[in-house]
């Protein structure tokens, strides 16, 4: 399973970015993909996940309102829509999938990661 992940760039605060995530080698029937972010000197965190179905979604409280995850399973593809970005945004963001049953906002619960893409607000 191969997870890549694009999208990322330089954006001016309040400004909107939307990532993608497309998956190859193995189609997902169960589980959820999920997006991750790291910025530097800090623990990666917990951003959003989407269900397999696309019927279930949640998100950190940092970005409730301002990102939204979604996807295409015909194109084996997860987006992140981030909207209305503040310089705490700057990251190095992942996405990650989960075959579990039980819906998690761990990144320890994810078996699959893609390679990051890097995401700066300037203020």
């Amino acid at each position: 399973v191969q997870l890549q992940a694009f999208g990322g760039g330089l954006v001016q605060a309040g400004g909107s970015l939307r990532l993608s995530c497309a998956a190859s080698g193995r189609t997902f029937r169960s589980g959820a993909m999920g997006w991750f972010r790291q910025a530097p000197a800090k623990e990666r965190e917990f951003v959003g996940f989407i269900s397999w179905s696309g019927g279930i979604t949640y998100y950190a409280d940092s970005v409730k309102g301002r990102f939204t995850v979604s996807r295409d399973n015909a194109k084996n593809t997860v987006y992140l829509q981030m909207n209305s970005l503040k310089p705490e945004d700057t990251a190095v963001y992942y996405c990650a999938a989960s075959i579990s049953s039980r819906y998690s906002t761990n990144y320890v619960d994810y078996s699959y990661w893609g390679q990051g893409t890097e995401v700066t607000v300037s203020s």
